[in-house]
C-alpha cells in the first residue's frame, strides 16, 4: 500500500465489524525519538508488548466499547503501519490511514483528518504509545452529560508537565516543572495539578476552533486558546492502570502491568 492519500483525502486499509457509531483517531505518525534505538528503524506504535504491538493493542481496547472505525495518522515508517494493519485486516477494525507528509502533531494531525469525522458528534482521540484499562464507556457518559467542549484523561502520576484543573475540574492553564513556565487560560483562586493521559473525548464543535491555526500544532495549544470561554474537562483515572510507553525502560514496565 502506498503511502500517499488516494482521491478521497485518506486511504481504508480494511474492513472489520461494524460499530456503535463512534469514530476514533490513533495518533501514530511522531518519531518516537525517546524509544531510540526501536524507533531508528520502526515506528513507535509497533513496539511489541506481550506479543501484541502498542498499535493493535490500542485497537483493541478501543473494541472493548464498541468503537471499530478508527483513522489512523502515520509518518516515521509510515509503511510499516500501513503494512501490518493490512495483513492483520485492521485486526478486526474499519482502519482509515491519514498519511502526513510532515509530522503535524496532535493538533495539525487532527485538523488534517477533519472530513473523517465530518458527521460525528463527539469521536475519541488518543496517542498510540499509551496504555490503559480507563474505562472508556465511563468518560464517554460524562462527556455526554456534562457537554464540554473536550474531556481530557488525567491522572495524578509524576510529570515534567502538567494541565491545571480548578475546584470543577474545568482546564484552567498548564504548567511544565522544568522551564517553570505556567500558562494560565482562565482565572482561578485554586487549581490542581494533573498529569495528561493522552485520550480525548471531543466534541465535533471542536473542529471549527482547528481553523485557525496553521501547520504543525498541539492540541493543548488549542484547548489553551479557547479554555477561557469554553469548558475542557478532566476526566481523572488515578484507579486504574496507565503507562506512557515513551522511553525503553517502560517497554518492560508495560509488559509486567498488561500481560
Amino acid at each position: 500500500m502506498k503511502s500517499n492519500f488516494v482521491s478521497n483525502h485518506f486511504q481504508h486499509s480494511s474492513l472489520g465489524k461494524e460499530s456503535n457509531g463512534i469514530r476514533a483517531m490513533i495518533l501514530a505518525a511522531g518519531l518516537g525519538t525517546r524509544l531510540k534505538p526501536f524507533t531508528n528503524s520502526h515506528p513507535k506504535a509497533l513496539a511489541i508488548i506481550n506479543g501484541k504491538s502498542l498499535l493493535q493493542r490500542n485497537i483493541e481496547y478501543l473494541q472493548q466499547y464498541g468503537i471499530f472505525n478508527i483513522i489512523v495518522n502515520t509518518h516515521h515508517f509510515a509503511s510499516q503501519i500501513e503494512e501490518a494493519i493490512v495483513a492483520n485486516k485492521g485486526w478486526g477494525s474499519n482502519v482509515t490511514i491519514s498519511y502526513e507528509a510532515q509530522v503535524l502533531e496532535t493538533g495539525g494531525g487532527l485538523k488534517y483528518a477533519t472530513p473523517y469525522f465530518k458527521d460525528s458528534n463527539y469521536f475519541v482521540l488518543m496517542n498510540a504509545d499509551v496504555l490503559t484499562d480507563m474505562p472508556l464507556d465511563k468518560m464517554i457518559v460524562q462527556h455526554m452529560q456534562q457537554h464540554p467542549l473536550a474531556t481530557v484523561a488525567t491522572c495524578n502520576r509524576n510529570s515534567s508537565r502538567y494541565l491545571l484543573f480548578d475546584d470543577n475540574d474545568i482546564l484552567c492553564g498548564w504548567q511544565n516543572i522544568n522551564t517553570g513556565q505556567v500558562k494560565m487560560a482562565r482565572p482561578a483562586e485554586n487549581y490542581t495539578q494533573q498529569a495528561f493521559s493522552g485520550i480525548h473525548i471531543i466534541s465535533n464543535c471542536f473542529l471549527d476552533y482547528l481553523q485557525s491555526f496553521e501547520g504543525k500544532f498541539s492540541i493543548i495549544d488549542v484547548y489553551l486558546k479557547f479554555a477561557n470561554n469554553s469548558v475542557i474537562q478532566a476526566f481523572k483515572h488515578d484507579d486504574y492502570l496507565f503507562i506512557d510507553v515513551g522511553k525503553p525502560e517502560s517497554l518492560t514496565i508495560a509488559e509486567n502491568l498488561f500481560k
